[in-house]
């Protein structure tokens, strides 16, 4: 008697892992190409559009699918969106939603390509171990958030997400000085067969981007949910600091990942 393998236990075939590996290079060239030819030329709108169609193909590359609960939350106008850090993957999967710019560690600016890409779509990078620095980066936060959202990580690592780390409130700062709602967004994985929160993707330890990629190539069948929750904003009437905007949103996300991915 044989045993038939569980969905979950089957990994992607050598050979489609392989064509898999040319079409990641393929999209990433095409990114570069995008970003050294057409934005110069293009509208922030028009950007937008294309940052969403290519982390859209990047996803379906990878066999990730995308699930957003209650989008409609999102403020119109201007916001910080804070979110727990689990992959690399984080930022395409909310970028596949709705493009946004990010904060993050400035080791992500020495990446091959796409530290570089990073650089081209506006991204903010921050040195942790610099008090001085992150004042800085507070102050210019503040400035972006007048006209454009822009997404923290505050727990200034990534997990492997069943849970979430301190909140880390500096960053925070600029949402209360620019006077700006602060959404809390959960950020989960899951295994499209069993349910169940996958670890596939988390980016921890010592692992390398390559080597990350791989894994996810390896075990395309992930679904990646983001649950949005509603804004808190410093009012006359409602005065909130930094900490309790922290505080706030790590609550949020820590009470989403508990019910759901434990």
């Amino acid at each position: 008697m044989t045993t038939r393998k569980s969905p979950s236990n089957i990994n992607t075939p050598f050979f489609i892992y392989i064509a898999l590996w040319l079409l990641v290079w393929l999209h990433v060239l095409r990114g570069v190409i995008t970003l050294l030819v057409l934005f110069p030329f293009l509208s922030a709108s028009s950007k937008n559009d294309h940052i969403q169609r290519w982390s859209k193909r990047l996803l379906k590359i990878f066999g990730v699918q995308l699930h957003v609960n209650h989008a409609n939350l999102l403020p119109q106008s201007s916001y910080l969106l804070a979110a727990n850090h689990v992959s690399w993957l984080d930022i395409h999967a909310i970028n596949a939603f709705k493009p946004i710019r990010f904060v993050a560690k400035s080791e992500v600016a020495s990446w091959p390509i796409f530290g570089w890409m990073a650089k081209q779509l506006g991204t903010v990078f921050i040195k942790r171990d610099s008090t001085r620095h992150a004042r800085q980066v507070v102050d210019g936060v503040a400035a972006i958030l007048k006209t454009q959202s822009i997404c923290i990580f505050p727990e200034g690592t990534s997990t492997i997400g069943k849970g979430v780390q301190l909140f880390k409130p500096n960053l925070f700062e600029a949402a209360a000085v620019s006077e700006v709602p602060v959404c809390a967004m959960a950020l989960a994985y899951f295994d499209r067969y069993t349910g169940q929160h996958s670890e596939v993707p988390a980016f921890i330890g010592d692992m390398g981007l390559i080597g990350s990629m791989a894994s996810i190539l390896k075990n395309r069948r992930l679904r990646v949910e983001l649950a949005i929750f509603a804004p808190i904003k410093a009012t006359p009437e409602l005065p909130v600091d930094r900490k309790m905007l922290a505080l706030y949103s790590q609550e949020h996300i820590a009470q989403y990942l508990a019910k759901h991915c434990n």
